[in-house]
C-alpha cells in the first residue's frame, strides 16, 4: 500500500512504484494518490484531489475529507492487509496512518520523503522512530538529524535530480510565447502553486507584479519583449485563473500553460514561484527565481511560533545562503516582487551562477531506484 496526499508526492510515488515493478512485476499496489499512481495501475481507494491544503486554517476546512480518507484506509487494512506500507510525504495524515497500521496490524512501514522535522514539529522524530521501520531521506542535511535520533534511515538522494539532468534539452511546444526563440522574448513564469488556497492568495499578487514589471520594462528602449506564462497545476481549473486575469487590462501579455512545469522552467529566464518543491526544480534548471508565499494571518503566526528556519526555500536551505530571494507574507507585495524582478533581469547570469551549487550538494541521480531497492529488501524479509 502506498499513501500520499499532494501532487508532488503523487509524482514521486508514481516513479517509485514503476521502479519497484521493474524489480518484481507481480506486486499488487493499492493506495491514496492521484494521476501518477493511477498511471502505474495502483488500485486507488481515495483520490488526492480533495486533500491538498497547506496552513492550519486551510487544513481545518478539509477535515471532513481527511476523515473520509482515513476511514477508507482503515477499512482497506481490514479487508486486504498489505505486506508493506510506503508513506510518501503528507506527514499529518501519514504519521497517523503509520501509528494505526503498526498498533493494529503490525505492518512494516517505509517512509519516503519524510516530514520536514528540520523546519518544525521535531516531536515527529519520536513518532517516526516508534512507528516507521525505515526512512528514505532526500535531503543531505536530514541524514545527521535522523542518525542522531536513532532512526533507521538511508540518504537515497533527491528524486528531482533524475528529472533534471545537467544537459537536459530545451523543449519545443505550441503556445506562442513558449515556442518562440529564446532571443525573441524575455520569458517570466508565474508558478502560484498546486492548491486552490495558493491560487487565491498568490496569483493576484503575481499578476499585479507582472503588470508593473511589463510597464516599467517597456519604458526602457532596446529591451526584449516580455511574456508571462502562468502555470496551471493539474488540480486547478483554467476558468479559475481566467476569472482572475479578466480583472486586468493587460491580460493579453499572459499565457496559461497546463503541461508539465518542467517545460515552463526550461524555457524561463526568470521565475516567480510559490514556496515549495517547484523552487528546487527551478534551482536544478538554474533559473533565477523569486520565492514568495502568503497564507492566512492565523496560519502565519502559528507557523512563526514553531518554524525556526533561516530560510523558507529548499535551495537556500541546502546551500545555507539566499541563492533565491524570498518575499514572504507582508513582504509578498506586487511592488516588492516587481522591484526585485527588475533588478534580477539585469543580473540573470549572476543568479544563475549561484544556483550551480544546489546540484553539486544534492548528489547523483537514482533516488527512486535506491528507494525501490530498500522496499524490495523489506518485502523479501517479510515473506521469508
Amino acid at each position: 500500500m502506498i499513501l500520499t496526499g499532494e501532487p508532488s508526492g503523487d509524482f514521486h510515488a508514481g516513479h517509485l512504484v514503476k521502479k519497484i515493478r521493474q524489480s518484481k512485476n507481480n506486486i499488487y499496489f493499492s493506495g491514496i494518490g492521484g494521476p501518477h499512481l493511477k498511471n502505474q495501475n495502483v488500485d486507488l481507494f481515495y483520490d488526492i484531489a480533495n486533500l491538498s491544503a497547506m496552513g492550519i486554517t486551510e487544513v481545518l476546512a478539509q477535515l471532513g475529507q481527511i476523515k473520509k480518507a482515513f476511514d477508507l484506509f482503515k477499512k482497506k487494512l481490514r479487508v486486504n492487509k498489505p505486506d508493506l506500507i510506503i508513506l510518501v510525504d503528507y506527514p499529518g495524515f501519514n504519521l497517523k496512518a503509520a501509528r494505526f497500521a503498526k498498533e493494529h496490524c503490525q505492518i512494516k512501514i517505509l517512509y519516503y520523503i519524510t516530514p520536514k522535522v528540520w523546519a518544525w514539529k521535531k516531536s515527529r522524530l519520536k513518532k517516526i522512530k516508534t512507528y516507521v521501520d525505515h526512512a528514505a531521506l532526500i535531503l543531505p542535511f536530514e541524514e545527521r538529524i535522523f542518525k542522531k535520533a536513532g532512526i533507521s534511515s538511508t540518504y537515497v538522494g533527491n528524486p528531482l535530480v533524475d528529472e533534471y539532468p545537467e544537459n537536459i534539452s530545451k523543449p519545443f511546444f505550441g503556445t506562442s510565447c513558449l515556442s518562440a526563440k529564446k532571443t525573441d522574448y524575455l520569458i517570466i513564469s508565474l508558478l502560484p502553486g498546486s492548491r486552490a488556497s495558493e491560487i487565491k492568495n498568490l496569483l493576484k499578487i503575481m499578476i499585479k507584479a507582472a503588470v508593473i514589471i511589463h510597464q516599467t520594462h517597456n519604458l526602457q528602449v532596446k529591451r526584449k519583449k516580455i511574456c508571462f506564462i502562468i502555470s496551471q497545476a493539474s488540480l486547478i481549473h483554467e476558468k479559475n485563473i481566467k476569472a482572475i486575469l479578466k480583472k486586468y487590462s493587460f491580460d493579453q501579455i499572459f499565457e496559461i500553460y497546463d503541461g508539465p512545469v518542467k517545460n515552463i522552467l526550461l524555457k524561463s529566464d526568470l521565475v516567480i514561484a510559490a514556496s515549495g518543491t517547484v523552487t528546487l526544480e527551478a534551482a536544478l534548471c538554474c533559473v533565477p527565481t523569486i520565492l514568495i508565499y502568503k497564507m492566512s494571518v492565523i496560519s502565519y503566526w502559528i507557523a512563526k511560533l514553531f518554524v525556526k528556519l533561516k530560510y523558507a526555500g529548499l535551495a537556500n536551505l541546502i546551500v545555507n545562503g539566499q541563492v533565491m530571494p524570498e518575499l514572504l507574507q507582508n513582504n509578498a507585495t506586487p511592488e516588492k516582487i516587481s522591484q526585485k524582478a527588475l533588478y534580477m533581469i539585469d543580473h540573470l547570469s549572476c543568479f544563475q551562477d549561484k544556483l550551480q551549487m544546489v546540484r553539486k550538494l544534492l548528489g547523483n541521480k537514482g533516488a527512486s531506484k535506491r528507494t525501490a531497492g530498500i522496499a524490495m529488501h523489506m518485502i523479501q524479509k517479510i515473506i521469508q
